[in-house]
């Protein structure tokens, strides 16, 4: 699988549906009175904030600025005091987010694989929990997140459980098909080698199921992170969830486009490097031209 290479033309129409999205969000509402017809009430500043507006808040909540408008100085401490004050600042509350959706998709992926290749591999162990696995399944996990928090507190254990509880299922599915679309000619042959059920699975299944595999950690690394957004939501000390609630509360559009933005490019981030581990691990296979 080869890297792609973005055209010059590709970028420049990007940056310019970037750019002409952000001037409407910016001045478009200013056209409501007289063209009301055109111009949605949603476009109304109190609901969606402006991006002036969200980057303001940004400097505020990152302790760039007090809430006045002035820069906090690096050298006579005050940023630090601001980060130290404010215990769930923009930074603060990224990293608390991060770090439990990574042990939420760590954990999630692991597990939904394991279980995943030993079902597929089985045909008497996968009749057996199927009707379990899809009773589970059938639940929306979000209904799940109240009697998690419940369970397990508001502290950091309960948001890896519900990105975890999102993620394992995802999983879980792509690797059960992948398993099951084995070549049975290569394990046939395998076994006339004299190869073990268990150097048949490390050296046939789990290669001939990785390509399942990857194509379930983009979508997984997004679930992760919702599921820890749900939980915040439902009660948290800190976090990006516990943030836009705040924000929320306090009827601060800006404050919760501010956190919905860092999501939004935190995803991307994430995505792209799930993206770049699955074009190394698996540049043997030949790219389909876009």
């Amino acid at each position: 699988m080869r890297a792609q290479h973005r055209h010059p033309g590709t970028l420049l129409w990007q940056a310019a549906i970037c750019a002409v999205v952000l001037a409407l969000w910016q001045w478009g509402f200013d056209l409501h009175a007289s063209l009301p017809n055109l111009v949605p009430d949603l476009f109304d500043p109190y609901f969606v904030s402006k991006p002036t507006e969200i980057l303001d808040q940004f400097l505020v909540l990152g302790c760039f600025k007090t809430g006045l408008g002035a820069w906090n100085g690096w050298s006579n401490g005050e940023f630090g005091r601001c980060m130290v004050k404010f215990d769930n600042n923009l930074w603060i509350a990224t990293w608390v987010t991060l770090k439990n959706t990574f042990f939420g998709f760590l954990t999630g992926v692991s597990s939904g694989f394991a279980l995943g290749l030993i079902l597929g591999r089985s045909d008497r162990l996968s009749a057996i929990f199927q009707p379990f696995i899809t009773a589970v399944n059938s639940i929306p996990r979000i209904a799940l997140a109240p009697i998690i928090v419940l369970a397990f507190g508001i502290g950091d254990t309960s948001k890896v459980v519900t990105s975890w509880l999102v993620v394992v299922f995802l999983v879980f599915y792509n690797t059960f098909a992948g398993a099951r679309s084995v070549d049975e000619g290569f394990i046939n042959a395998s076994r006339l080698l004299g190869a073990s059920e268990w150097q048949i699975t490390r050296t046939v299944v789990i290669p001939s199921t990785m390509a399942w595999v990857f194509a379930s950690l983009t979508p997984a690394i997004s679930f992760a992170l919702i599921g820890v957004i749900v939980g915040e939501f439902i009660g948290a000390e800190r976090g990006i969830g516990r943030l836009i609630i705040e924000s929320e509360a306090r009827g601060e559009a800006s404050g919760m486009m501010v956190a919905v933005t860092i999501l939004m490019v935190v995803g991307i981030i994430l995505s792209a490097l799930i993206w770049q581990l699955q074009v190394y691990l698996l540049r043997w296979q030949q790219q389909r031209p876009q």
